[in-house]
């Protein structure tokens, strides 16, 4: 008698060990999932600095590539100053400067994709006439809309991770 219950107590405990193994090895795998997909939610802020650097570059070919663009002043100014902004965006993005500067980030391109499409229909209020749409437009236009999405999904990622998380991705 004390044997058969000596026997089931060992399987018990047998049992327990097992169950704790499963659970230990889900755990594993759960971390291990989590830790790759901190890998590509960290690819994402380079293909977003890669996407406002792009967009920076054709802001400040723009000027080079139009010759009559360098004699009105303003929009020369106005393309070298968003190129070296759109330049300068990468720093947050590379250094993960936080929320407040991919909010910025977004609204500032939000801003030149609007401004964009204003100045294509004729009689504008900006230029007064409607501009042409070429392949370096479409690249500095799409480069603009892969940022705020790249950026909206770093947005949305960060709002789930949890604060312990975050620290680990510093």
């Amino acid at each position: 008698m004390k044997e058969k219950q000596q026997h089931k107590k060992s399987e018990r405990g047998i049992e327990e060990v097992q169950e704790y193994n499963m659970s230990e090895n889900n755990n594993i795998r759960q971390r291990h999932q989590e830790r790759s997909s901190f890998r590509n939610y960290q690819y994402l802020f380079i293909a977003a600095a890669v996407a406002t650097a792009i967009a920076g570059i054709v802001h400040l070919y723009m000027p080079l590539a139009h010759p009559r663009m360098l004699g009105n002043i303003p929009m020369a100014t106005f393309f070298l100053g968003s190129g070296i902004a759109q330049i300068f965006w990468i720093l947050p993005m590379i250094k993960r400067w936080g929320r407040i500067w991919y909010y910025v980030g977004i609204a500032g391109n939000v801003g030149f994709i609007i401004l964009y499409v204003i100045t294509r229909f004729p009689s504008n209020p900006v230029t007064g006439r409607g501009g042409d749409v070429d392949a370096v437009d479409m690249t500095c236009e799409l480069a603009q809309v892969a940022y705020i999405a790249i950026t909206a999904v770093i947005l949305a990622k960060e709002r789930s991770i949890k604060v312990v998380d975050k620290e680990q991705l510093r």
